[in-house]
């Protein structure tokens, strides 16, 4: 006897959005399944619901203003026009470097800033180094819920594994800021005046010797000229940082991952799924996006490709086009049930995971119309289908076999 397939839980993404409990969707995902698209659609449909929306991009790259139709996006919230909508909808993409810069000034008086400004180290960690990124992510959600002006925030990942990494921003500063080199180079400063140089002074001499020989004498004194001017700093980052992140645990936040029916899309998903159950994060579900589902369910594949064979053997007018209407079905019958057999492996390994499917369109989205038409999938009843398949599914599920 055929066990049945596992069925996964139906997505109600149009609650989810409407939810005036909602404060935060954070979407992820890997590169190419459509996640900016889909967090731009969903902070659509949440405008259109009488929500005063931000959407926020971490990725780089400027998929979600082409998707707005806009030209470009910077570190300010950006009205995106939307007539008749009821509520409002806001775009911004993330600029770690100005993000650092506004803390900065902002907490501190402003010759100090100036000082740490013009530092050649703070330069470099403010623009490149790895996991600036991930801080100035938490910073900028942490201002932005802050300000009250909008009351859903929309969150959308780089296209990575690292899509996740801001979740460790508050352990990693802390480790940074708790590491040895950094209470060296700030020990003369903690101890006070010329009394903590002569306090520490033989200990840091020695260690300042031998990280000149390491970094260079020049980029240790940059260091140690950086890290004294933020020392005062310090705590503020971490108890920000932290605030984010258990704000990110509460029942106000939802994460969203997005996949592709492909097998390395739904491996990644299913890291996602791990890693956000490990850190406690409240998961919405899986938007399994760019599906393929056929106008009928009622003819196989292999009735299809028969069907198009007798058609094209006995002729007659139109027998060329009824043939390849039919192995045309046939070949998207046979697509769709490879990617149900992929969201069904899923959802074995992750029963209790709520998914939604979102057909395939035909080209890319780069206008509000196209979002709203992804929006309409998104939020659409489970079973407002033409074909009478449920939305968290590409096919019907098959009855066992007895």
């Amino acid at each position: 006897m055929t066990r049945p397939p596992h069925l996964a839980p139906p997505l109600d993404l149009a609650g989810l959005v409407a939810d005036p409990a909602t404060r935060i969707v954070v979407c992820c995902g890997s590169g190419g399944v459509g996640k900016t698209t889909t967090s731009a659609a969903l902070a659509l449909a949440a405008a259109e619901a009488g929500r005063h929306v931000v959407v926020l991009t971490i990725d780089p790259a400027r998929r979600l203003a082409q998707s707005l139709g806009l030209q470009e996006l910077d570190n300010e919230p950006r009205l995106v026009e939307t007539p008749g909508v009821a509520g409002s909808l806001h775009a911004m993409m993330l600029d770690m470097k100005r993000t650092f810069d506004d803390v900065v000034a902002a907490h501190s008086t402003p010759d100090r800033a100036e000082q740490i400004f013009a530092n050649p180290f703070y330069q470099a960690l403010s623009s490149s180094f790895a996991g600036t990124q991930e801080y100035m992510a938490m910073e900028k959600l942490g201002q932005l819920r802050a300000t009250d002006r909008w009351d859903l925030i929309v969150v959308d990942t780089p296209p990575s594994r690292s899509a996740l990494d801001f979740l460790d921003a508050p352990n990693r500063l802390s480790r940074f800021l708790d590491g040895t080199m950094i209470r060296l180079l700030t020990a003369p400063a903690r101890a006070g005046g010329r009394a903590g140089v002569r306090l520490v002074g033989a200990g840091f001499m020695i260690f300042s010797r031998i990280i000149s020989k390491v970094l260079g004498g020049q980029l240790l004194a940059d260091i140690s000229t950086f890290i004294t001017a933020l020392d005062t700093m310090f705590g503020g980052f971490r108890e920000r940082a932290t605030a984010t992140y258990e704000l990110l645990r509460q029942p106000g936040t939802s994460f969203l991952v997005v996949a592709s029916p492909e097998p390395d899309a739904l491996r990644e998903a299913s890291y996602f799924v791990d890693r956000l159950s490990t850190e406690g994060m409240p998961l919405a579900g899986l938007v399994l996006n760019r599906t393929h589902p056929p106008a009928t369910t009622s003819l196989s594949a292999t009735r299809a490709d028969a069907a198009a064979e007798a058609v094209a053997e006995a002729g007659g007018p139109g027998a060329k086009l009824a043939a390849g209407a039919l192995r045309v079905h046939a070949e998207r019958m046979t697509q769709a049930t490879r990617e149900q057999r992929l969201a069904d492996r899923f959802t074995s390994a992750h029963p209790g995971v709520p998914i939604r499917t979102v057909p395939a369109t035909g080209g890319d989205i780069h206008d509000i119309d196209g979002l709203r038409i992804m929006g309409e999938a998104l939020m659409a009843e489970e079973t407002a289908t033409g074909t009478g398949t449920p939305r968290s599914r590409v096919l019907p599920a098959r009855p066992p076999a007895a």
